[in-house]
């Protein structure tokens, strides 16, 4: 049971506390990608796309590691934000902002991979914010695992791997305090004027993967952590659920 305060249940955009923004998952946004996701969280847009390349990093090779990798990729489109963002290629590097976020996509999926299972093969994520509202990372995430299990019925399909090498799914979502109030799936409206945000990963058996909270020139007391918290579990069931049954329609698709 989430216990809220009793400041103002709704909020601008007339969501409950405990409220997500509308989701929407789209198969096929990428057609030459081995898997593909146009994932929305509200105004957030993020194609999301997994590539197959039957090859494994220089220094897995050179240490003799056996089965396969998985990273991640992430960026901001210049036309994503209200004002036009640079291109990281432009800037000669990338931002600490992108690294930051490219590897906790990285570890999240990774974290419900049995990279064993994956075989002499490369899993890329690569994650490209269209629209950018808030919750960009976690919109991410989530979808970063469904183009990831597109991909891998497609390895499984044409029978270069045995056996799903996916052990669990994955999702993430962002809360934060408001004025005190302990709010689910903050847009930027919301999250710039956060006293702590927070943005939690968990897998579909409800196993934390990562914590992220900080007080943005504030602090926050360990009950208002556990609202937090239990605020997080109940947004990511209802993605877990979300992702479930679009991947019960695709997966049908495939086969």
């Amino acid at each position: 049971m989430v216990i809220l305060s009793t400041l103002p249940t709704t909020r601008s955009d007339g969501r409950a506390p405990d409220q997500l923004r509308p989701i929407k998952f789209e198969a096929g946004i990428a057609p030459h990608a081995t898997g593909s996701v146009l994932v929305s969280f509200g105004n957030t847009r993020v194609i999301c796309a997994a590539t197959i390349e039957n090859n494994v990093p220089t220094w897995m090779k050179q240490q003799k590691v056996p089965g396969g990798w998985l990273t991640a990729e992430y960026s901001l489109l210049p036309y994503s934000t209200h004002d036009r963002k640079q291109r990281d290629i432009s800037r000669g590097k990338l931002d600490g902002r992108t690294v930051e976020i490219q590897r906790l996509i990285g570890r999240s999926i990774r974290a419900v991979l049995d990279l064993d299972k994956l075989g002499q093969n490369t899993l890329w994520i690569d994650c490209d914010v269209l629209q950018a509202d808030g919750g960009t990372r976690t919109a991410s995430i989530t979808g970063a695992y469904l183009a990831a299990r597109l991909a891998v019925q497609t390895l499984l399909d044409t029978g270069k791997i045995k056996e799903n090498p996916l052990t669990d799914s994955v999702a993430a979502i962002s809360v934060g305090l408001l004025k005190g109030q302990p709010l689910l799936d903050l847009p930027y409206l919301e999250d710039k004027d956060a006293e702590v945000d927070a943005n939690i990963v968990m897998t579909g058996r409800g196993r934390f993967v990562e914590v992220q909270s900080s007080g943005e020139e504030s602090t926050f007391t360990p009950e208002e952590l556990q609202q937090l918290l239990a605020l997080a579990q109940k947004g990511i069931r209802e993605l877990a659920a979300a992702q479930t049954a679009f991947l019960s329609r695709e997966l049908l698709k495939l086969g």
